[in-house]
């Protein structure tokens, strides 16, 4: 008989649980796939935001949305488009139940466990498809699967060191299909973050502007020295290197971004006769600010062994 099993809620960033359902059996397929959730939910930060994950007489499939993944496990001759409306349907309640602040601060497995009282309603209805809403528009999720068909997890990928390492969840949204890119993911932005990012793009903007006003005195007035051209136009190209850092993941990412602001720090120094005490101290600050949401934002973390 084809039906949804189980079903659960985990945070992509670390793995961890937020919500499941709690009837698993105990028999030695159930354990073995309990076994592929948990090393799934190790690299869901790494995966496609759909997947499919075929395990024998079972499947498991997830997709993510804003941090947060759903998974099921159901039996092998359970429709694809069904699961997927499911999933669909347990992620926007949980949207719609807690906001985000909740669940990226969450650090106690299973805080969310009452979600597991819509996880078993839903499931029952998907269990017994007669009882399904007639207003369901199966059709809209047959078309987008077969448009964006969920990437197909091997079990020897799953079982691979390296299997993940690599995956481009950029080029699957746009072909479908994975391939290799050295692409890591940062943690989430945080407002501070989002600040120190304007900010910099705002003294990047009076360093352009300032610039460009000193190329025209220079065309005005011969005397005037070229250097301080220079600083503006090092100065812009430091703060928007900084929005860089702050939003990609490159290698030496932190002793780059020292390196950025010791060069800010010069520039404005160089510049000390041009701009007042006030002007100096918003430039460095902003500098330093912004250096230390780029070391606060790591590269996401391996998760930890959580009993999914």
């Amino acid at each position: 008989m084809s039906m949804i099993l189980s079903a659960s809620v985990v945070r992509v960033r670390d793995g961890l649980p937020l919500s499941a359902s709690t009837d698993y059996d105990q028999s030695m397929g159930m354990q073995e796939c309990r076994k592929y959730f948990k090393m799934l939910s190790k690299k869901l930060s790494q995966l496609p935001d759909r997947c499919t994950l075929k395990t024998g007489q079972y499947n498991i499939n997830f997709i993510s949305s804003l941090g947060v993944s759903y998974m099921m496990l159901c039996t092998e001759n359970y429709p694809s488009v069904l699961a997927f409306c499911f999933l669909d349907e347990l992620q926007k309640e949980f949207i719609t139940t807690y906001n985000m602040m909740k669940t990226n601060t969450a650090v106690r497995p299973y805080c969310f466990i009452e979600f597991d009282n819509f996880i078993q309603r839903t499931k029952q209805r998907y269990n017994n498809t007669r009882s399904l809403s007639t207003k369901m528009n199966l059709a809209d999720m047959q078309t987008e699967i077969k448009l964006r068909p969920p990437y197909q997890i091997s079990l020897s990928e799953l079982g691979s060191a390296n299997g993940f390492a690599h995956l481009s969840v950029a080029e699957y949204k746009c072909t479908g299909k994975i391939s290799a890119a050295p692409h890591q993911r940062l943690e989430p932005v945080t407002l501070p973050g989002i600040v120190s990012f304007v900010l910099s793009l705002l003294c990047g903007a009076l360093n352009l502007i300032r610039g460009f006003h000193a190329i025209e005195s220079l065309l005005q007035n011969e005397g005037e020295d070229f250097s301080y051209v220079i600083a503006f136009f090092l100065g812009t190209a430091a703060c928007l290197y900084q929005c860089y850092l702050f939003v990609y993941y490159t290698g030496w990412r932190n002793a780059k971004s020292f390196l950025t602001f010791g060069l800010i720090c010069l520039c404005n120094m160089y510049l000390y006769e041009l701009r007042n005490l006030w002007q100096l101290f918003f430039h460095v600050t902003v500098g330093a600010f912004s250096t230390l949401q780029i070391r606060l934002r790591q590269p996401q973390g391996k998760s930890p062994d959580y009993n999914v």
